[in-house]
């Protein structure tokens, strides 16, 4: 399909399609302008493919190609424009889904050492409107407001101590899903083979406050 009538900025608009990956021939009417339209259009790395041919690859319709292109048409550099081939463009792989809250408590966990005793954990949500809810969840864990963020710290001891075990964090955190609450749990401080003798286990001192 060739158009010789119009300048190859306005064959480009007609040709081109936003759903393809497309090869484009350009034909000359002169070839010794060959070489100056290969340096206009060297941010499309074009291919000399005979003396008056060009060829390039463009994926869908971008507006930089169609000013590449008019750069050729005010200097009276004349030709015609060709579809050689085109593709569709590949669908974007959809996005992976955020993990859950109980899938984040389960991965930050899997990062601590194996012999770990007592940890700080926060529950920070995307929204002010699962405050109230999240709080009501997640009471077995004995959440603390931190400040005016939209986040509650809370504890967790693995075999005793102060804090509530990570089986009851992940069914907290379960429930929290099952309402369709979002955010994200992670892990502040930890420690490992702590051995409380008449406490209930560590505290921590974080901004001149226990926690």
């Amino acid at each position: 399909m060739y158009f010789c009538v119009v300048g190859l900025g306005r064959q480009w608009e007609a040709l081109a399609d936003d759903r393809s990956e497309a090869r484009i021939r350009v034909t000359l009417e002169e070839p010794e302008h060959a070489g100056r339209a290969a340096q206009l259009l060297a941010p499309l790395q074009p291919h000399r493919a005979a003396p008056n041919v060009l060829t390039f690859r463009a994926l869908g319709r971008p507006e930089s190609v169609r000013r590449l292109l008019e750069r050729l048409d005010e200097e009276r550099i004349r030709g015609s424009l060709e579809l050689i081939a085109s593709d569709p463009i590949p669908a974007a792989a959809p996005e992976a889904p955020a993990p859950t809250l109980r899938e984040s408590w389960e991965s930050a966990l899997a990062t601590v050492p194996a012999d770990w005793s007592d940890l700080l954990a926060e529950l920070e949500l995307e929204s002010s409107d699962w405050l109230d809810r999240a709080a009501v969840n997640t009471t077995p864990l004995n959440p603390r407001r931190d400040g005016a963020r939209l986040a509650f710290r809370f504890r967790s001891a693995r075999r005793f101590g102060y804090g509530a075990s990570p089986q009851m964090v992940s069914r907290c955190l379960a429930r929290c899903d099952a309402d369709g609450i979002r955010g994200t749990v992670r892990i502040l401080r930890v420690l490992s083979d702590t051995r409380p003798a008449h406490t209930q286990g560590p505290v921590w001192q974080l901004g001149g406050r226990t926690v």
